[in-house]
């Protein structure tokens, strides 16, 4: 699961029931609950690449996934008794699997949203392999798509 440090510069996307936002390693979504929703009032599911998420009877999510999953490797915690988090594990965790949307056709990031998970993702892989480097107040720009610049190792 992303830990604080990774969660202070996400860059999430809107939804009806709350937000969105990945990382390298994962996407999570956020959805806000009644408060004093209770786990065994949620019904979250994976199945293959089909989330579905049902709260108090009322669905909330239906559909496929929009990239490549770990189907073992899902997860979900109620937290407070107001929020539901679920942690869907990338396949591909190189950076160039930046999901434009939650689940196909559904709740798709706006182009500057995507554009700024674009970067940040790029500067997370820029980051894991150069570790010794510090790019904290490092700025990206231009060739950031699809994980940014390829280099031969």
């Amino acid at each position: 699961m992303a830990d604080f440090e990774e969660r202070i510069d996400v860059v999430e996307c809107k939804a009806p029931w709350g937000c969105w936002y990945q990382t390298l390693e994962e996407v999570v979504a956020e959805v806000t609950l009644e408060p004093g929703t209770k786990a065994k009032e949620i019904k979250c599911k994976l199945s293959g690449k089909k989330l579905t998420t049902v709260v108090r009877g009322k669905e909330i999510m239906n559909g496929t996934v929009a990239g490549n999953v770990v189907t073992d490797d899902f997860l979900w915690t109620v937290e407070d008794n107001k929020l539901l988090r679920i942690v869907i594990t990338k396949s591909d965790r190189t950076g160039r699997d930046c999901w434009q949307s939650l689940l196909q056709g559904q709740y798709p990031a706006d182009p500057q949203v995507y554009d700024d998970m674009e970067k940040k993702l790029t500067m997370e892989r820029v980051q894991r392999e150069n570790p010794g480097l510090n790019f904290a107040d490092a700025e990206i720009s231009g060739n950031y798509q699809g994980g940014g610049p390829q280099w031969d190792k």
